[in-house]
């Protein structure tokens, strides 16, 4: 008998194992190619229409497997708290991905995004007032903004050309919409239920994207029939690997991994967008984006040691304090 339960336990722990190994694979490599799935995407659609197509159907399947689950319905003070975030993420840094993939290749695309704990980080320190400004943040953002510098400058003889500036200043502009986001979600009353909460995010963020989309004229420039078959399959991996598999696969780990671990994916996801990039969408890989990714995610990473830190230091203080439930 005793063997028997040793058996049992054994498997499950592979499986176990097995379901980790593959929920990270796919938040590593599947959200990392996403990047190029969106350029794929924008060469062939308005930019705010495949967003709008994406987040609205994404977000409609995962809205209706929680109304299946019967998860309790989002209150109006819930809904107002979707409605903000979903006009920060979606309309402001997804739309603004989405517009400047047309300009900047996919992976540096991912680079620029990957300074959202940056600018997350000065957030803290200047509107929440959470943290202090320390050497070892004011390093990591001046490096952080080095990377960026690199990436754009048409003056430092690196090879290759600079990014779209125009491009850029998009990508950080969409950024700071991400920061925001990050930023007053702890002051919102969201659902806690966090599939239906990002649900009903790119839902809102769907229908909002179809509305700015019809503003800039861009369901007039989108004619389904002429839309070629990789761009079809582009929209459809957005949706299934970047919002619902990949979605659930993280909510999955943040149950059963430590925020540490999950939290890697911050780090590796531009890595994995620059290789595929250039080994599947043949776009450059040079000095440039090397350098310049090695600042960025140097920066992150600075930024991310000095925050676990903090909260070490903290951690016989936090507990005597009730603290909300962040989504």
């Amino acid at each position: 008998m005793f063997e028997m339960w040793r058996t049992q336990l054994i498997k499950m722990s592979m499986s176990h194992r097995w379901k980790t190994l593959l929920a990270f694979g796919i938040i590593y490599i599947g959200w990392g190619s996403t990047f190029l799935a969106i350029r794929v995407g924008v060469q062939a659609m308005p930019p705010l229409v495949i967003a709008a197509i994406r987040f609205f159907i994404a977000g409609l399947a995962l809205v209706a497997w929680t109304a299946w689950r019967r998860e309790p319905w989002p209150s109006a003070r819930e809904w107002g708290s979707i409605c903000l975030l979903a006009a920060l993420i979606f309309v402001g840094d997804y739309g603004l991905l989405f517009w400047a993939e047309q300009r900047v290749p996919s992976g540096i695309a991912a680079v620029m995004l990957a300074t959202i704990p940056v600018f997350i980080a000065i957030g803290e320190v200047l509107l929440l007032r959470t943290a202090r400004m320390t050497l070892q943040l004011g390093t990591a953002l001046v490096i952080g903004i080095a990377g960026v510098a690199v990436l754009m400058s048409r003056s430092l003889n690196l090879g290759g050309a600079a990014i779209s500036t125009v491009g850029a200043l998009a990508l950080i502009v969409a950024s700071m919409f991400w920061s925001v986001a990050s930023v007053v979600t702890r002051r919102l009353t969201l659902p806690s239920s966090k599939v239906l909460s990002a649900g009903a995010q790119m839902l809102a963020g769907g229908v909002m994207l179809a509305v700015v989309a019809i503003a800039f004229s861009e369901w007039g420039g989108f004619h389904p029939a002429a839309v070629p078959g990789k761009a079809w399959f582009a929209l459809a991996y957005l949706i299934l690997m970047g919002s619902i598999v990949g979605f659930t696969c993280y909510v999955w780990l943040i149950h059963h991994e430590s925020p540490t671990k999950v939290g890697t994916y911050a780090y590796v996801n531009p890595v994995v967008a620059v290789l595929i990039g250039y080994f599947v969408g043949g776009e450059p890989l040079g000095l440039r984006t090397i350098l310049g990714t090695a600042l960025v995610l140097a920066s992150v990473l600075l930024i991310t040691l000095g925050k676990s830190l903090h909260s070490k230091a903290e951690a016989p203080k936090r507990e005597s304090v009730n603290e909300p439930c962040v989504e």
